[in-house]
């Protein structure tokens, strides 16, 4: 037990140590007092000015930068698509009621300078008296906001309490101009159809931030993190190109509108150019358009009155429509366009040799159905490139029969018509159920095929394909952006032409080049004959579903020059509005004056009787017998 209570003693505090407690224990209850009287003295003495403090470093510590969406430029560089400045007028009532002689002048100069009120600005003042973001004015343009800081900047101006908050607005300068390929951006810069919405995140930046703390003097101690604008595309778009067709399609809509009061002249009328040698697209237009600067304007396609008794959902199914890229979007059954392909199957596969003749008696007869050339009274005996010339029903169905179903189909897929291009371009239409194939197709569907009617195809589908046939068998895919370029104008990527395949041989491309030249010449597509140039081109008209409707779509596929095309046109014009639709001249007349502009504009000169313009080929008996496309 002794033990036991001396090590007890031991383990007791001595007096030294507890004395040294004790100074410890005094200065901490010390330090501990004089903190909670600060802090009661800061509430109930200086505890408004500490709490302003706060909110000023709560309302400025961070502030987001915006970025600038990338621009959209055609080929040359001009500005289809920017984005501008544009301001939020921005009032800090703190600081203009603490500085009572500048409410008055500061008032007046927001009033003159951006059509505000004065009523409307004092009751700000007066019920949110502390409120340091006041937004008065949105979407000012930077004029706007210099004449206010030129009046802030004069001596004893006595303005304060105003900034301005930095925003980017979408602009289209031209504002209809190639709407279907560019698009347009909602509020939050996310881009609706067209490019804006393909290359929606290579135009799209990444916003900034600035930290820090904003005094009374309105002097910042800040940190900046920059923000990074977005990319700006160079498209294939030609904007000089572009500007010309739409000018001839909205004439033509104009002179035939007015049939049973309607407002256009036709249901759709589109136009597709491309440079054959490369797959870029020099201009995608069609009509209706509509405005950029305000998609969901009808005025231009509707009078108000019927807008106005138009149901929500009858507006947006005619948005939808009118948003859409035809060319891109929409399908069809392309007509007597199609009988090229037919003509180059044959050759290429050496099912047809070249040689052949075909007598056209009105109609042919296929399984139970009586199938009529649109020559009712026949054209008597053809030769491959008259068929084409005539465009005749009858011979081409002939045609088709030697081909064969497996070898047609086979060549159909290899031109593309099944299958999606890839275009940079939302929206492109799946055709695939709408086309045979070997196992579905019948000798009535293969008739029908070889002339055009009874599967369905796409504008940039057998416009792509249609290059091939002229070009030499070359088949690009389509694009629209030649360039992608950052934000301070360096090149950032370079879009080079994608050769995907070779779909027929050179020798079957010279007599595809002859035989659509003299349709041209000679032929149904004589109407499409620009003045001093040689051109190639054939002509379609398609019977639309249900048959007997009377409605059809009306088309012309051409090229120039004839003997090394440097430019390939589409034109389409669905139900034109007019008694009788089934006109192909009314696209031939619409390709010619568009074509009278452009091959100038484009630096290609007549060459109607320049040597070697026009395609040669030998003797098809010649050179079909020596087996050159078997």
């Amino acid at each position: 037990m002794a033990r036991r209570r001396r090590r007890l003693r031991n383990n007791r505090l001595t007096r030294p140590m507890r004395k040294k407690l004790i100074v410890v224990l005094g200065i901490v209850f010390s330090a501990l007092f004089f903190l909670v009287g600060r802090i009661v003295y800061i509430q109930l003495v200086d505890g408004d000015r500490y709490e302003r403090t706060v909110l000023d470093q709560q309302e400025y510590s961070s502030q987001v930068l915006p970025y600038k969406r990338g621009d959209i430029v055609d080929r040359n560089g001009t500005i289809l698509a920017t984005s501008k400045d544009v301001f939020n007028v921005v009032l800090d009532c703190r600081v203009l009621n603490a500085k009572k002689a500048c409410i008055d002048s500061t008032v007046e100069a927001l009033v003159n300078c951006f059509s505000l009120t004065q009523e409307g600005i004092r009751k700000q003042l007066k019920d949110t008296p502390r409120s340091q973001y006041c937004i008065l004015a949105k979407k000012v343009s930077y004029d706007k906001t210099k004449e206010f800081r030129e009046l802030k900047e004069k001596k004893d101006s006595h303005i304060t309490g105003v900034w301005f908050e930095k925003e980017y607005e979408r602009d289209y300068p031209y504002k209809t101009l190639a709407s279907s390929v560019i698009g347009f951006v909602t509020k939050g810069n996310e881009g609706i159809n067209g490019l804006e919405r393909s290359y929606n995140g290579i135009l799209n930046g990444e916003d900034g931030r600035q930290y820090g703390y904003l005094s009374s003097d309105n002097d910042y101690e800040k940190t900046v993190v920059e923000a990074k604008d977005g990319k700006t595309i160079v498209s294939t778009i030609d904007m000089t190109i572009q500007s010309m067709i739409e000018k001839k399609i909205e004439k033509f809509n104009k002179e035939h509108s007015g049939y049973k009061g309607r407002k256009q002249g036709s249901a759709h009328t589109a136009v597709l150019m491309m440079n054959p040698n490369n797959g870029e697209v020099l201009a995608m237009a069609q009509y209706p358009f509509y405005d950029l600067t305000a998609p969901r304007d009808l005025t231009h396609v509707y009078k108000k009155s019927a807008i106005k008794k138009m149901s929500d959902k009858k507006k947006l199914a005619i948005l939808n429509d009118l948003w859409n890229n035809y060319c891109v979007t929409a399908t069809y059954e392309p007509g007597s366009t199609a009988k090229p392909f037919t003509v180059a199957t044959g050759l290429d596969s050496g099912k047809l040799k070249g040689r052949e003749t075909f007598i056209c008696n009105g109609s042919e007869k296929v399984g139970d159905h009586l199938i009529h050339c649109a020559n009712r009274n026949g054209h008597g005996k053809e030769t491959i490139e008259k068929a084409v010339n005539n465009s005749c029903n009858d011979a081409l169905m002939q045609m088709g029969r030697k081909i064969g179903i497996s070898t047609f189909t086979k060549y159909q897929s290899i031109f593309g018509f099944g299958r999606k291009t890839g275009i940079d371009l939302p929206g492109e239409a799946r055709t695939d159920t709408l086309i045979y194939t070997k196992d579905t197709m019948n000798a009535t569907s293969l008739a029908t095929n070889s002339f055009g009617q009874n599967f369905n195809a796409t504008m940039i589908q057998l416009g792509s394909g249609f290059c091939s046939l002229i070009n030499g068998g070359n088949y690009y895919q389509p694009h629209m952006v030649k360039e992608i370029r950052n934000a301070d104008g360096s090149l950032y990527e370079e879009v080079e032409p994608t050769l995907l395949k070779q779909t027929i041989s050179k020798e079957t491309s010279r007599y595809l080049r002859r035989y659509l030249y003299t349709t041209v010449k000679e032929g149904t597509a004589h109407s499409a004959q620009v003045e001093g140039y040689t051109m190639g081109g054939k002509t379609g008209t398609a019977e639309k579903l249900p048959r007997g409707n009377k409605k059809y779509l009306v088309s012309f596929i051409g090229f120039a020059p004839a003997n090394n095309p440097q430019v390939m046109i589409y034109v389409i014009i669905d139900e034109p509005h007019l008694k009788d639709q089934a006109q192909s001249s009314l696209a031939t007349n619409l390709a010619r004056e568009i074509l009278t502009q452009v091959l100038p504009y484009m630096n290609i000169y007549p060459d109607a009787n320049k040597k070697g313009a026009v395609p040669q080929i030998k003797a098809p008996e010649e050179k079909y017998e020596q087996g050159i496309f078997e």
